[in-house]
């Protein structure tokens, strides 16, 4: 059925007929409504009957309880597990078939083991840090546990803060509010520029553009320092991270692209301990008593103070020679020797490959000393050679098909570098 309804017709009609329009349209929509009800309400009741019944599905899983054990040294995984009625074995199955993932045996002091237990108090799943990055998980389905490694799902956030040197680098981070970590990581960037010990002055300056990691809502240490730049004695210093695209390598570069890394490192310390005797050659000798060259440089260190070689190259010898007590020499490219005295311990041995900043040795008192430190030496073309003022040649720079878009990196960090302060503390 149709309706039709004139409306250029209801203008013509006089003004007190249109309530009786409105009242025949109420009305015979009513009759259509009543056309289409069910004659009754059994009828009504049969088709809500015939509707498949709703089913109600409760997507949210079981609470787990979550306990967590730090591994104290000496303890094993047996120790552990046994406290919550783990035969022995059943230990040994878990090991046995999580092994080809990860050997259980390796669990290391200090790290975290989260044990998860359903309602009923049975084990639903094991947690243990590899690392800083990684965790294991373990869960036992069908009779067999099953193990995965996993990331660690990180909060990172960007910060930077921006502050002068008063009497160490440390120490002027921490007055920032940051952990020493972070002016560790900053000295391990310039460390090819600047020694930041003989070379820091009171009035020095830095700006650090870095990641901040946050697990749970805690934090958890440091990620990569973005951007920074430091000025020593007037002179500035700019560093740009950077990752190829194609081989996910990173580096620092300066705004022109060109590598922060030199030849050698400046120091074979990651901070670098007081200096007590230089390059001469006419010194003193402390236990002799006789003047004599000193080819080295000393370091006062604690004894145990790891000791980094200072570039890439291969050990030529590791022991003990006489009155230099243990040392270790290495050879390097571009006919370089560098040589590491009085030693307590050495990491290395003849023929090894080592890399700029490997942990090599310990600093010792072993040989012709008056007290713990180390000696350290560099030869260039068989000649020593003064490794405070020697000057380095960088090593390659950036890729040049990757330069334009590495400087447009570099200037959107440099926007905070140059920024006034103002707007620095609202990032």
């Amino acid at each position: 059925m149709k309706v039709k309804i004139q409306i250029q017709k209801i203008g013509k009609r006089k003004i007190a007929d249109l309530p009786l329009l409105i009242f025949i349209i109420i009305a015979f929509a009513i009759f259509l409504t009543l056309c289409f009800l069910p004659k009754n309400n059994a009828q009504a009741e049969e088709r809500i009957e015939k509707r498949p019944p709703e089913t109600k599905i409760d997507l949210s899983l079981p609470p787990l309880n979550e306990t967590k054990e730090t591994i104290k040294k000496g303890e094993t995984l047996s120790d552990i597990l046994s406290r919550y009625d783990f035969s022995s074995t059943e230990i040994h199955k878990l090991r046995t078939e999580v092994k080809p993932v990860y050997d259980l045996a390796k669990i290391k002091e200090g790290r975290e083991i989260r044990i998860y237990k359903n309602r009923d108090d049975t084990i639903s799943a094991i947690e243990y840090d590899i690392d800083s990055d990684n965790y294991l998980h373990i869960q036992k389905e069908k009779g067999i546990y099953e193990a995965i490694e996993k990331k660690l799902l990180y909060e990172t956030e960007i910060h930077m803060i921006w502050g002068r040197i008063e009497n160490n680098l440390p120490n002027a981070i921490t007055r920032e509010g940051e952990k020493e970590a972070l002016a560790y990581e900053l000295s391990e960037i310039f460390a090819w520029d600047v020694d930041f010990y003989i070379d820091l002055r009171k009035g020095d300056s830095f700006k650090i553009l870095f990641e901040k990691k946050f697990l749970k809502g805690k934090f958890v240490g440091y990620g990569a320092v973005q951007a920074a730049e430091f000025t020593n004695q007037g002179q500035t210093y700019k560093a740009f991270r950077y990752s190829y695209p194609d081989t996910k390598e990173t580096d620092y570069f300066n705004g022109e692209g060109e590598s922060l890394r030199r030849e050698f490192l400046k120091s074979p310390f990651k901070y670098t301990p007081r200096i007590t005797s230089r390059f001469s050659y006419s010194r003193l000798h402390p236990v002799r008593k006789v003047y004599r060259p000193h080819y080295g440089v000393d370091y006062a260190a604690r004894v145990g103070t790891p000791v980094h070689s200072t570039a890439d190259g291969t050990v030529l010898f590791s022991g003990w020679s006489g009155a230099s007590g243990r040392m270790i020499k290495i050879r390097h490219k571009n006919n370089y020797e560098t040589m590491y005295l009085h030693l307590r311990r050495c990491y290395v041995k003849k023929g090894d490959k080592v890399k700029a900043e490997d942990k090599i040795g310990e600093v010792g008192a072993s040989g012709e000393v008056s007290g713990p430190h180390l000696d350290y030496r560099i030869k260039y073309a068989g000649k020593y050679i003064n490794p405070l003022a020697h000057r380095f040649k960088p090593v390659k720079p950036l890729r040049p098909e990757f330069l334009e878009g590495f400087k447009l990196l570099a200037q959107s960090y440099s926007v905070y570098f140059d920024a006034p302060l103002i707007i620095l503390s609202s990032f």
